[in-house]
């Protein structure tokens, strides 16, 4: 879907269109509509879908323009992410401002995924620069063994709601600078910046066929995954999808990148500094409304700093100020959508029915014209005992469930206690404590005083356990799954 641009003196949702083939096209499928999720009743964008035979176009393009585009030299690839990353880090208020009105994140967060997905597209254009294989000596005379790299081919990336323009990002521009072509299927929901960062690329050069864009539901990607000419599937949702991704692609050996759910852990320790980890611990659970996979869903404190700790967080969590995420000074914004709201409102529900104990006190919503909101309120829940179900599975909002701990050793315990493995925090002054976590959490991604949520683009990142599938996703790693090694032995005569 393309974005047609209202003129001044018009109002309403911004029409979108679809990318195949280097044309901007109506989808064949049902008419669609974006709505704002703080005023539902406001549409951000409208179009229609795509239909099976636009995925088909889709795939069919990419494939065309693989050989032509594998073909050129590294360095003509990478300008064409730096002028794209030049054209969204120029739109980054703007497209901000409509990624807060599309998502839900407030302004400032939106602002600052897409200037992330500007340094993503710049970083992963600096691959020109870098080592593109390896040499290794023969065993025999006047023979070098060399190992080169070359893309995979037809590439479907599959992205979620929660970062419309920072995860596309950074699966597409990796994707084509190492020589693949890419069909993409967005979440539905966030259609608007998924064409913004579609025009960036397409309007920085990127030939007919190199990207496609198709917004579908979920019945469409699930025959664009089921495609003989997809190549590879790169994903990022929850664990359910994920597995069955990776195993109907199993059957037909396709490689699958898969980064899926996350049910992260906070250690307070009682040697901590508690006002960072109070801070940090906040906004790992609450920024973005709780829905990241990386956000801190659980917190484990140690017993003899618990009763304070857990009071400033609830605390501080009562006074954060939610409502429009396009007025200054909101700190949290709606949850996508209305299943999304309810889903959040039933598990604190079943939690407090199993025992759970709600330690902030809020229970109002923002009211006006913003009644209608998908809102939930940020909510702090004391366990007993980590049986409550909400201590294991991934609610996706502003929940926080804690347990204390007696020692740092049950404190590491309780938090290795999952069956996912994306990410974890410890806050502690000892050193040695940091080493021990380091040892005991299974995790990709562990923090020692920050929060759970944050990636660079320069370092690998994706989960263990039932979190991640495949190689990892950003830094040098991402080659790992975007291209294949040719080992050559090389003889002169």
């Amino acid at each position: 879907m393309r974005a047609v641009e209202t003129s001044p003196g018009e109002t309403g949702p911004v029409r979108l269109q679809h990318l195949v083939d280097g044309r901007w096209r109506d989808g064949a499928g049902a008419a669609y509509t974006d709505v704002n999720p703080a005023r539902p009743s406001r549409s951000v964008a409208a179009g229609t879908e795509a239909s099976a035979e636009d995925a088909v176009a889709a795939v069919a393009a990419a494939r065309r323009a693989a050989p032509g585009w594998s073909g050129t030299p590294y360095h003509e690839r990478a300008a064409v992410l730096v002028r794209a990353a030049a054209l969204v880090e120029a739109a980054a208020e703007r497209w901000g401002a409509e990624l807060a009105a599309e998502e839900g994140k407030t302004r400032p967060e939106g602002v600052g995924e897409v200037r992330r997905a500007a340094e993503i597209l710049r970083y992963c254009a600096g691959e020109a620069d870098r080592e593109a294989g390896e040499v290794y000596a023969s065993p025999r005379r006047g023979e070098r063994i060399l190992v080169t790299r070359r893309p995979v081919g037809v590439v479907l990336v599959v992205t979620p709601f929660n970062f419309p323009i920072a995860i596309p990002a950074w699966k597409i521009a990796p994707a084509l600078v190492h020589g693949n072509t890419v069909v993409w299927k967005p979440a539905s929901t966030v259609p608007l910046l998924a064409v913004r960062l579609a025009s960036a690329l397409h309007d920085a050069g990127l030939p007919p066929g190199v990207l496609n864009l198709v917004v579908a539901g979920g019945r469409t990607g699930g025959a664009l995954v089921h495609h003989p000419g997809v190549d590879a599937v790169t994903f990022t949702g929850s664990t359910a999808v994920g597995r069955a991704i990776a195993a109907s692609c199993a059957a037909r050996g396709v490689p699958v990148q898969a980064e899926m759910g996350g049910k992260n852990a906070a250690v307070v320790l009682a040697d901590a500094d508690l006002d960072l980890a109070a801070e940090q611990v906040l906004l790992g659970a609450f920024r973005s409304t709780g829905q990241k996979c990386t956000a801190t869903s659980r917190l484990v404190v140690e017993r003899a700093v618990a009763d304070e700790f857990v009071a400033e967080i609830a605390r501080r969590a009562d006074a954060l100020v939610v409502g429009d995420p396009l007025v200054d000074g909101v700190q949290m914004g709606p949850l996508v959508s209305a299943a999304a709201a309810e889903a959040v409102g039933a598990g604190v529900t079943a939690a407090v029915r199993q025992g759970a104990r709600p330690r902030t006190t809020r229970e109002h919503l923002p009211g006006g014209d913003l009644a209608e909101g998908f809102f939930a309120p940020p909510a702090v829940l004391e366990l007993d005992s980590t049986d409550p179900v909400i201590w294991r599975e991934e609610l996706f909002g502003p929940v926080l469930a804690v347990v204390r701990a007696a020692d740092p050793a049950t404190a590491f315990a309780l938090a290795a206690d999952s069956a996912y493995g994306l990410a974890a925090a410890v806050f502690t002054t000892d050193l040695g404590a940091a080493l021990d976590a380091v040892d005991t959490l299974d995790v990709g991604v562990l923090h020692v005083n920050s929060e759970t949520a944050g990636a660079d683009p320069h370092v690998p990142f994706g989960g263990a356990k039932h979190s991640g599938y495949g190689p990892k996703e950003q830094g040098r790693a991402s080659r790992e799954f975007f291209t294949h090694t040719t080992t050559v032995y090389l003889r002169g005569r």
